[in-house]
């Protein structure tokens, strides 16, 4: 991949997050140029070597962000940690690509949904700036993650599926990183589990997806 692919806001906390290094991990293996916004960045470093440029300062400076942007294609947000409702200056990418835990959000009840109150706030203003973006943006809504290893189950594209439903994070990575050679024209949303269907073309499988009306005109 010649541009790179840049992720938001890693730190020590971030590195704990299963779901982002196994899109990292991911993208190393397809040999893709990352970028990183970073708090730590010596745990980066420890965790990824050179296979992450990692880039340390001021969000809120537009000079920064505009300067560690230049030439990236495309953004993976893993995340739900309210990066793109912030005043983030994405002139020149061509493609975000959103994990989202909305729809997980929405559906709990009782203290668990008070316990996400806040967690469902971020997601929502997080998929919000990215539809009001104007950039070809793929916001995939997974069920619950979990720890389990990825390539067992296939995968369940039903809607409500999310709400109830659990997928591995390492699958959920693959998701992720699929997504980055299917540019939608304008939004592409879907909900995703584990389940039966057995994906062997993601080119496919989201070409699919559009056809079946999940993309936003």
């Amino acid at each position: 991949m010649e541009h790179p692919i840049c992720f938001p806001r890693m730190g020590v906390l971030r590195m704990r997050n299963r779901s982002l290094q196994m899109v990292i991990l991911s993208l190393i293996l397809k040999r893709a140029r990352i970028k990183a916004f970073v708090k730590d960045k010596r745990s980066t470093e420890e965790a990824f070597g050179t296979y992450v440029e990692c880039m340390v300062g001021n969000m809120e400076d537009k000079s920064f962000t505009k300067k560690a942007l230049r030439g990236v294609r495309a953004v993976i947000c893993p995340a739900d940690d309210g990066f793109f409702s912030d005043l983030i200056d994405l002139k020149g990418v061509q493609h975000i690509v959103l994990l989202s835990q909305i729809s997980v959000y929405r559906g709990s009840g009782g203290l668990q949904a008070i316990m996400n109150s806040k967690l469902r706030k971020l997601a929502e203003r997080d998929e919000e700036a990215v539809l009001a973006s104007g950039i070809p943006s793929t916001i995939i809504r997974a069920g619950s993650m979990q720890s389990t290893p990825g390539g067992e189950r296939g995968f369940d594209f039903t809607e409500g599926v999310a709400a109830k439903g659990r997928i591995s994070k390492e699958d959920a990575a693959t998701i992720c990183v699929e997504a980055l050679d299917a540019i939608p024209q304008t939004t592409l949303i879907f909900e995703v589990a584990n389940g039966e269907q057995k994906v062997t073309d993601w080119n496919a499988c989201f070409a699919e997806r559009m056809k079946k009306g999940e993309e936003l005109v």
